[in-house]
């Protein structure tokens, strides 16, 4: 059964080794890794713009009720790279009217490239697949399925608790890059004995420009999850846009001295004092 208010699925943003020695991954599967190591890295230097939509559906898919919402949204990264949490921050910049109806809460699904980290590609199994095109790019599938018993990337929070995820999906990668290009993933097995009989998950990524510093990344545009259990069906959409690098700089007026004071011995030379500002990098 369902709580009569909130149902929340989410990606589990924090990282640990998993069981097991880390899948062994070879060719294009292993850019991916180095890659997906190189977005945790960055992740936490980016903020952007979230957008999302979410619906309640009827049983024959039509919209009965939709709430819009935006938010500031950035992850924050804790630890090193060998152990690490990350933590996602929603600031509310505008909120659509409040329905009554209960609505489904879904975050962090823009990360589900994880399963090509190395502290997750032990808990999967990973088969490679067919050659296909995406818009223009040739890419390379590859199906991936958790191993039963290892360390889960989703779970569903209900009354107080949370239930793991095991999932099974496909990943399009950029043939020469190894870059992430859309993942879709659903449940093995249905939950219906909790009230879960389905999830899908669909993710495009896209490049973004973030200036000469940083370059081009590869970084997640759309997370589109929907849910169905034995009497309710949820769509929820999440576009991320405008993405920025921000971060700290110390930056001292030529113009301005600051005199020191006479009793300070750290200071002999009275040398101006700098006063480091935030600075937002373009």
């Amino acid at each position: 059964m369902l709580s009569p208010n909130r149902l929340t699925v989410f990606v589990l943003l924090a990282a640990a080794a998993a069981a097991g020695s880390a899948q062994d991954l070879t060719g294009v599967s292993l850019q991916a890794q180095k890659q997906v190591v190189k977005y945790i890295s960055e992740l936490s230097n980016l903020h952007c713009k979230e957008s999302v939509t979410q619906e309640k559906l009827s049983t024959n898919g039509h919209v009965q009720t939709t709430e819009r919402s935006s938010y500031d949204y950035l992850v924050m990264m804790e630890g090193t790279g060998d152990d690490f949490q990350l933590n996602e921050s929603r600031l509310e910049t505008k909120a659509g009217p409040h329905k009554s109806l209960p609505m489904l809460v879904t975050n962090g699904f823009s990360t589900l490239l994880l399963v090509f980290h190395p502290y997750y590609s032990g808990a999967f199994e990973f088969e490679p697949g067919p050659e296909e095109t995406i818009n223009g790019t040739t890419a390379v599938t590859v199906h991936f399925k958790h191993i039963r018993g290892r360390r889960t990337l989703a779970a569903l929070a209900l009354r107080n608790r949370e239930f793991p995820l095991e999932l099974q999906g496909t990943a399009w990668l950029d043939k020469k890059t190894g870059q992430v290009l859309k993942m879709e993933s659903t449940l093995i097995d249905d939950m219906t004995d909790i009230g879960l009989r389905s999830l899908n998950v669909h993710v495009e990524y896209s490049q973004v420009h973030l200036g000469a510093t940083t370059g081009v990344m590869t970084l997640p545009v759309l997370a589109t999850v929907e849910v169905t259990t034995p009497k309710q069906h949820w769509r929820n959409s999440h576009s991320f846009s405008d993405y920025k690098i921000f971060g700290a700089e110390a930056e001292q007026d030529p113009n301005v001295r600051v005199k020191a004071d006479k009793k300070d011995d750290a200071n002999p030379g009275n040398q101006p004092t700098s006063h480091p500002q935030p600075k937002e990098k373009p």
